[in-house]
């Protein structure tokens, strides 16, 4: 269920306009080939972890195979985009309270659901998993009802609805409306839909049984987003025309919406407002919760702070939580004074950062499997065949952004952030590698 709360976001409820409006109702395609991808990434994270199950996850692992320096890169990176998504999670909430009471002044909303987010994360872990797990149910059940009631408008049609059948996948213009290129084009959009997946290996360090426990909720959670996701928007483009859903997402225009007043749901508008709210919510607790344990790792190592690596009686890195809840500070006051300068930057970052890690994901498990011919009791069918596959759909993907509106600012933003996480390596090596001299001599001297 965490899992499933980090990866499912409001985007499945009120966007994906986007993808659609690229691919039409091939959007479908684009989902499911998707997911293999993300399959192949949280299985090789579960053979990893397994093997390895520390704070920090596939961090820590990268920096056991790939060298220090892919270990602070891929953690400081995750710990960043992170943050950003955070910061914009907790200003999207406040957006779906102002649907009901657009008098409430937004920051005050945010200050608000910030605190919700960092009170649940400074509890003890089993409080955060308990919030976490029913944050997730609701809009679980939610896509379940969304595909029950979907089912039927399709095939049976309901009281206030006809049977909408399958011909609004093949009208306006085909079910390839834009050909291969729309589609690929499109998945550069779906990915993301994913991206959180990777937050089960995370959870190892704090796994009662990970060698049992991590496997087994990587494969669930995958094969679960699959029916989700696939079905939903199968449903979405079903029932309402491509052309209509591409125009953009707003509470009033959501699929959502449309299904539930179609079944003779009263409010349905407020029912999927509350929907999207929970997503939101949901997602931003679950990144917080990966920032403290991604900056804790990283403390660990001496690539951060000590302060931060220190964990309260109850075993959570409330330190890191400090600096991580800056951070989501900065990133949810850009969104609200700087949506058009600022913060464009940070979600090219954000962008940029979350192919990077993925890359990264898939080349540390090349690296373990050289290291490791059989180490782990869980094993990646096809490998190195199969996750060198992903790596270059990953990095055609991230090649892409540069030529697609919106999405360029990920490689103006993120060549220098990389840039800069290169150099502060570089210079906390030298400065400890000094430190270490200097009291060795010191060493020596008193002898």
């Amino acid at each position: 269920m965490i899992g499933l709360g980090g990866a499912i976001g409001t985007g499945l409820f009120l966007g994906s306009a986007l993808a659609i409006s690229q691919a039409g109702p091939a959007t479908i395609l684009a989902y499911a080939l998707c997911a293999l991808v993300a399959f192949v990434i949280a299985w090789a994270l579960a053979e990893m972890v397994v093997v390895h199950p520390e704070a920090g996850s596939f961090g820590a692992v990268a920096q056991r195979y790939l060298g220090p320096l892919a270990g602070f890169v891929q953690r400081w990176t995750y710990w960043t985009i992170q943050v950003i998504a955070v910061g914009g999670e907790v200003v999207a909430a406040g957006l779906y309270v102002r649907f009901w009471w657009p008098q409430l002044p937004l920051w005050a909303l945010v200050v608000f659901f910030s605190a919700v987010v960092l009170g649940a994360n400074a509890l003890a872990v089993r409080f955060f998993g308990t919030v976490e797990y029913w944050f997730a149910m609701i809009k679980v059940v939610a896509i379940v009802v969304f595909i029950g009631l979907g089912l039927v408008l399709i095939i049976f049609g309901l009281p206030k609805s006809p049977a909408t059948g399958l011909t609004n996948l093949t009208a306006d213009g085909g079910f390839l409306p834009h050909g291969m290129q729309g589609l690929f084009l499109a998945m550069v959009f779906v990915l993301f839909s994913y991206i959180g997946t990777e937050v089960v290996a995370v959870t190892a360090a704090e796994s009662e049984k990970p060698e049992r426990d991590i496997p087994r909720a990587a494969r669930r959670m995958v094969l679960r987003l699959v029916l989700f996701y696939v079905l939903a928007i199968a449903i979405v483009l079903a029932v309402v025309p491509w052309t209509v859903t591409a125009q953009g997402g707003t509470v009033d225009t959501s699929p959502f919406v449309r299904v539930f007043e179609s079944a003779g749901i009263p409010a349905a508008a407020t029912i999927t407002n509350f929907v999207v709210l929970t997503a939101a919510l949901s997602s931003a607790n679950t990144n917080l919760y990966l920032t403290t344990r991604m900056l804790h790792s990283l403390a660990s190592d001496g690539y951060a702070p000590a302060w931060t690596g220190r964990l309260s009686k109850a075993g959570v890195p409330r330190n890191a939580l400090v600096l991580s809840a800056l951070g989501l500070g900065l990133a949810a006051t850009l969104s609200v004074t700087s949506a058009d300068s600022a913060y464009i930057a940070l979600f090219g970052i954000s962008v940029f950062g979350a192919l990077l890690v993925w890359i990264m994901i898939l080349v540390t498990h090349w690296a373990f499997r050289r290291a490791s011919a059989s180490a782990s009791s869980v094993r990646l069918w096809g490998a190195p065949v199969t996750s060198g596959l992903a790596a270059l759909f990953l990095l055609a993907v991230m090649v892409s952004t540069a030529f697609i509106d919106g999405l360029d600012t990920a490689w103006m933003a993120g060549l220098p952030f990389f840039a800069i996480l290169i150099v502060a390596h570089i210079v906390i090596t030298r400065r400890r590698s000094l430190s270490g001299s200097k009291n060795a001599e010191r060493h020596r001297g008193d002898r």
